[in-house]
């Protein structure tokens, strides 16, 4: 798990976070914490970036951006930064 994805977490918290299995274990103790999560923070969840390496489906970078504008049946867009590429989750 990326440590800046735990910034600003207590280490009570930390202990509980890597614990967590999946995304919605993870989403239920962030409400149970009365924890805001960041967007970062959500799109690694949601992106699968907390248990899994999320990558460009083209080019396999890492650096990727969120488009914000772009809302698909609940979905989000990313653009990789390395190739272009955009692809939805």
């Amino acid at each position: 798990m990326k440590k800046e994805l735990l910034k600003g977490l207590s280490e009570e918290q930390i202990a509980k976070v890597k614990e967590c299995k999946n995304k919605e274990v993870l989403l239920k103790l962030a409400k149970q914490e009365g924890i805001e999560l960041t967007d970062e923070q959500l799109q690694a969840v949601n992106g699968g970036g907390c248990f899994s390496t999320f990558k460009c489906p083209s080019c396999g970078s890492e650096d990727y951006r969120k488009l914000p504008v772009y809302q698909v049946s609940g979905c989000s867009v990313y653009k990789c930064n390395q190739c272009g590429y955009e692809w939805s989750l």
